[in-house]
């Protein structure tokens, strides 16, 4: 005999009806974006400049560092940290340049006084070469421990998948690129993080044989770390990030290269991590975030995907750890570069061409 879970008037929640609102428009691409306690919004234009929206009005936050803004390069996310009512500190990846011309990631955090950054701690740098501009990741979370997570793409002379590769960049453990790092919130490396294949002690490498990471989000009742990462031709994916395994990139991916060769025949193999899902063809998947608000009602515990190349937003629902329904929640916008959900419990999103954030709002 079933049993009524439910209490005896109690309806299920239903799927909410939506308004979609835009906040701001007019900017470049808009990367990385957080709210801060009192509910501004700080933002960022790929380009290097910083922003804070407070009660309608925009300001820009002058000081940031130069970045090096060429391919897919600049100021890429934004988070502020859990504790900033008493610390100030928010964070930032940005790409800068070596001798050479090459491209590299940097990690930094800082405070912002009297519409500047100051206080700017220089807290990892990922070194190596880029000398493509491209794939660069990234996104920064923290998890329920306040630990930092920060993603980086593979980086290096190319991008090719197979095993005659000319960057294994993501498969080398000495390298900082094509990976998931972990760091305390000082830019630290915790005891615990795992001692990879090659090295001798912990480094803040997390996970690896990753291609281009480019959306990070806390699930909110395992408290997992998932991310999302763009694949080749196909095969982009979702995965649930775990201590010290082996993503497989570049020697195995659902997906093809561009010139249509094959990288693998599927993405099982004895060491290596299969996604939790993919997307075939291509999204362009980036920013991610799972809805907590109850006001979305039914839509409580969903994932929220951007897609570049398909330029929509995609709603999963997950169950027990797996994406069991996809439908499309914002078509015909634009580029969707990232999703976050403000403290309102409303999603904001931000969209290119021009760059703005939008707001999609439940209604009563």
């Amino acid at each position: 005999m079933e049993k009524n879970l439910l209490p005896p008037d109690e309806d299920p929640p239903a799927d909410p009806e939506i308004s979609v609102s835009t906040v701001l428009t007019g900017y470049e691409i808009i990367w990385g974006m957080d709210f801060l306690p009192g509910g501004d919004l700080v933002f960022g234009e790929k380009r290097g400049k910083l922003y804070r929206l407070s009660n309608g009005t925009v300001k820009e936050i002058t000081g940031f560092p130069e970045v090096f803004p060429s391919g897919q390069g600049g100021l890429l996310d934004i988070r502020v940290h859990p504790d900033y009512a008493a610390n100030g500190w928010i964070y930032a990846s940005y790409s800068g340049s070596l001798p050479g011309g090459s491209g590299q990631l940097n990690l930094i955090r800082f405070k912002i006084i009297n519409d500047q950054v100051q206080n700017i701690e220089n807290l990892f740098s990922s070194g190596g070469i880029n000398t493509w501009y491209g794939h660069y990741g990234s996104r920064i979370l923290f998890d329920r421990n306040k630990y930092l997570y920060l993603s980086i793409g593979e980086g290096g002379p190319t991008s090719l998948g197979g095993p005659k590769s000319p960057n294994l960049n993501a498969q080398d453990t000495k390298s900082n690129w094509g990976k998931i790092h972990r760091f305390r919130d000082d830019g630290s490396i915790p005891d615990d993080n795992p001692v990879l294949p090659g090295n001798t002690g912990p480094s803040s490498i997390w996970s690896y044989g990753h291609r281009n990471p480019q959306g990070l989000a806390l699930h909110p009742e395992t408290g997992e770390v998932w991310s999302s990462e763009h694949g080749p031709m196909g095969g982009d994916e979702l995965n649930i990030i775990k201590k010290g395994l082996n993503y497989g990139w570049p020697l195995y991916s659902i997906g093809i290269n561009y010139d249509g060769s094959r990288i693998s025949s599927g993405h099982t193999a004895e060491g290596i991590e299969p996604p939790l899902y993919t997307w075939t063809p291509s999204i362009g998947v980036c920013g991610i975030t799972f809805i907590t608000s109850d006001s979305f009602g039914a839509w409580k515990g969903n994932l929220l995907a951007s897609g570049l190349a398909l330029q929509k937003l995609y709603r999963c629902v997950v169950k027990d750890n797996k994406v069991t329904e996809e439908t499309e929640l914002l078509t015909g916008y634009g580029r969707v570069r990232n999703v976050i959900q403000g403290p309102d419990g409303n999603i904001y999103v931000s969209v290119e061409g021009p760059g703005r954030i939008l707001r999609i709002s439940p209604q009563p």
